[in-house]
C-alpha cells in the first residue's frame, strides 16, 4: 500500500500549494499505433513548461488504451520522462471500471512509481452511494486517491454533497478534481469536504474547463458550525492544459499571486471569458464535445508535437469547422498560447 505520507519530501506540499497538471494526450501514428517518440516529447514539453505533474490514462489519453494494450506502456513513458527531469513531478494515473479493474490499474500505476490515482466512477451509474464509497475505499487501500467529479454530459455520475463528505473522510484521499461543469455541483464538493473536516488534507483542483480562471480566483466562503471557512481551488488537472501549457503555467501563477488580495485586477478577471472561449473551440462545445480529444490533438499538431489528430477510434475526429475555430481563437488571444516556446524547444523534446 502507498500512502500520501510515503511521498517524496516536498511533493505533498506542492500538491496542496497548487500546480498545473495536464491531462496527457495519446500520440499515434497514421496507422493508429503508439508513437513512443512523440508520446515522450509531450511529457517533456509539459514538464519543461513548468507543469507540476502529469495525469496519464485519463479521458484525454483515451480510455480505449486499455483495450489496445497501451495502458502500461503509456504510463511507463510518462514516468520515464519525469525521471529524466529529476522525478519531482506528481504522477497521477487514471483508474476506471468496477473495483477489480480499478484496483489492478492502481497496482500497475504504483509499480511504475505513480503517486495517486484519478478515480472515475462512470462505471457506477445507477449504483448506490454505499457501493461507490466501498469502491473508493478499496482502491484507497492500494494508493492515494484523487477524486473525480466528471460532468454527466460525458459519462459522469451525479454525486451529491453526502458522497463527497464520505469520500473526503477516506484517510488516503488526497485531492479532488472538480469537473461537473456546474456551479451547484462544484459547491456540493466543497460542502462535502468542509463537513468532513478535511479542508486541510484534501487539495482542490479544477476540472471545470468553462470556468478555469474563476475557480482559481474565487474565495469560496462557506458557513459551517457557526463559522465561516474559506476554501480555495489551488490548481487544475485539465485537458485544456494539455495545450498551450507554458501559458497555462503563467496564468496559474498569476491567479495564485494576485488572487489573494482584497481586490482583483480587472484584467485578470477578464481572462476567464477569454480562456473559456478558447476552450469552447478546442473542446468542440458546439457539437456536444464530440471533437474534444481531436481538438487537443489539433493544437499540438499545429505546433509540431503531434504528427496528426488521429484517435484510437477511427470515427473520432475533428468536427466540421472546428480547426478553423481553433485557429481563430489562437489569433485572438496570442498571449494565451505558447507557440514560440514550443518552436524553440521542439527539436530537443523529439530527440
Amino acid at each position: 500500500m502507498l500512502r500520501w505520507s510515503d511521498w517524496p519530501a516536498g511533493m505533498l506540499e506542492r500538491l496542496r500549494e497548487g500546480c498545473v497538471i495536464p491531462a496527457h494526450p495519446l500520440a499515434l501514428t497514421a496507422e493508429r499505433k503508439l508513437d513512443a517518440r512523440r508520446q515522450r516529447a509531450l511529457s517533456r514539453y509539459y514538464l519543461d513548461a513548468g507543469a507540476g505533474g502529469l495525469a496519464v490514462g485519463v479521458h484525454t489519453t483515451q480510455f480505449a488504451i486499455r483495450e489496445a494494450g497501451l495502458y502500461e506502456p503509456v504510463l511507463r513513458i510518462a514516468a520515464e520522462a519525469a525521471a529524466e527531469r529529476g522525478g519531482t513531478a506528481i504522477l497521477v494515473a487514471g483508474a476506471i471500471g468496477r473495483t477489480g479493474q480499478a484496483v489492478r490499474e492502481a497496482r500497475i500505476a504504483r509499480g511504475l512509481g505513480y503517486h495517486a490515482v484519478l478515480l472515475s466512477l462512470a462505471a457506477f451509474r445507477g449504483a448506490s452511494e454505499d457501493e461507490m464509497i466501498a469502491h473508493c475505499e478499496a482502491v484507497a487501500r492500494e494508493m492515494p486517491l484523487f477524486g473525480f467529479y466528471l460532468q454527466p454530459a460525458v459519462g459522469g455520475v451525479p454525486l451529491p454533497a453526502s458522497f463527497w463528505r464520505r469520500f473526503a473522510a477516506i484517510e488516503n484521499a488526497v485531492a479532488i478534481k472538480i469537473a461537473p461543469f456546474n456551479r451547484y455541483a462544484t459547491l456540493d464538493v466543497l460542502r462535502g469536504v468542509l463537513e468532513a473536516g478535511a479542508e486541510e488534507r484534501i487539495a482542490l483542483y479544477t476540472g471545470n474547463d468553462d470556468h478555469i480562471v474563476a475557480d482559481l480566483l474565487t474565495p469560496f466562503a462557506l458557513c459551517h458550525d457557526g463559522r465561516e471557512v474559506v476554501l480555495r481551488i489551488v490548481g487544475g488537472l485539465l485537458g485544456h492544459w494539455s495545450v498551450w501549457t507554458r501559458a497555462a503555467v503563467d496564468l496559474h501563477a498569476r491567479c495564485r499571486a494576485e488572487g489573494r488580495g482584497l481586490t482583483l485586477p480587472a484584467g485578470l478577471l477578464a481572462l476567464d471569458a477569454q480562456v473559456t472561449e478558447m476552450n469552447a473551440a478546442v473542446f468542440d462545445v458546439a457539437n456536444g464535445f464530440r471533437g474534444v480529444i481531436a481538438g487537443c490533438h489539433e493544437v499540438l499538431r499545429r505546433q509540431g508535437l503531434l504528427e496528426g489528430t488521429w484517435c484510437l477510434d477511427p470515427e473520432e475526429g475533428l468536427s466540421p469547422g472546428q480547426a478553423a475555430l481553433i485557429e481563430a481563437v489562437a489569433r485572438r488571444y496570442p498571449q494565451l498560447t505558447d507557440d514560440a516556446f514550443v518552436r524553440d524547444n521542439l527539436h530537443r523534446w523529439l530527440s
